[in-house]
């Protein structure tokens, strides 16, 4: 069972997800938070699975209640219970039409995925599932304007050179090139001559030497660490 926590500042909108999600046999609702500081502190209390936060919190800054709930904290003392030890949930972001800037922003917060809000029952209840399993989710659409969102810039902030990138092997970084550039696992696979599950592989691997959630923010590591140079 994949538990959620479900976050909007609108009563009728969290009726509609707890609804929708409550209704899959493999989901259960741990509970709803109705602003930014209350998910963080429910969160925290019911450690849930998944934590889905739909568009703009009213009153409260959404992209710092993405970065608290996201943020790792030390491990406890051993002998501590392990039901009070930090809980870190995966994120999935529900976003207006047109506020790639903001989803830009909850992604490098921390997010794990994004979808829009007008977004099909069974395609919320799937990523969801996907999310809970340690893997990102965003539409191509989304994706795509996310990546011009970051290869626009005309400032990329450096990264120091112990941030990750020396960490990655040559094929590692043609493949970070690639997924920066927007192309799918299919599409490294096969200009690359190497199998999808391959790629699948590197991908996860990437991540987690660079430390990110998510395969978007590995488009942002990518430029702002130097090996891929933003538009002029």
């Amino acid at each position: 069972m994949v538990s959620v926590l479900v976050v909007n500042d609108q009563s009728l909108q969290r009726l509609a997800l707890r609804m929708l999600l409550g209704a899959e046999p493999d989901l259960i609702i741990a509970g709803e938070a109705t602003s930014g500081e209350e998910a963080v502190r429910m969160s925290a209390e019911l450690r849930p699975d998944v934590v889905v936060m739909a568009g703009r919190l009213s009153g409260t800054d959404g992209i710092e209640t993405v970065r608290h709930l996201t943020r790792r904290h030390q491990l406890p003392h051993p002998r501590q219970a392990a039901d009070t030890y930090p809980h870190t949930p995966r994120v999935l972001m529900l976003t207006p039409a047109g506020h790639d800037e903001y989803a830009y922003a909850a992604l490098r917060a921390g997010a794990d995925g994004f979808l829009l809000e007008d977004v099909a029952p069974d395609e919320l209840a799937s990523a969801v599932r996907v999310v809970a399993a340690g893997d990102a989710v965003s539409t191509p659409a989304l994706t795509r304007a996310l990546i011009d969102a970051v290869r626009d810039q005309t400032t990329v902030r450096a990264l120091p050179r112990t941030s990750g990138l020396d960490t990655l092997t040559g094929r590692e970084r043609d493949i970070l090139v690639a997924v920066a550039a927007g192309w799918s696992n299919a599409e490294i696979a096969e200009r690359l001559s190497i199998a999808p599950t391959t790629v699948k592989t590197h991908v996860s691997n990437i991540l987690t030497k660079i430390g990110a959630r998510a395969r978007v923010q590995a488009v942002t590591f990518a430029y702002e660490s130097g090996l891929v140079v933003p538009a002029a």
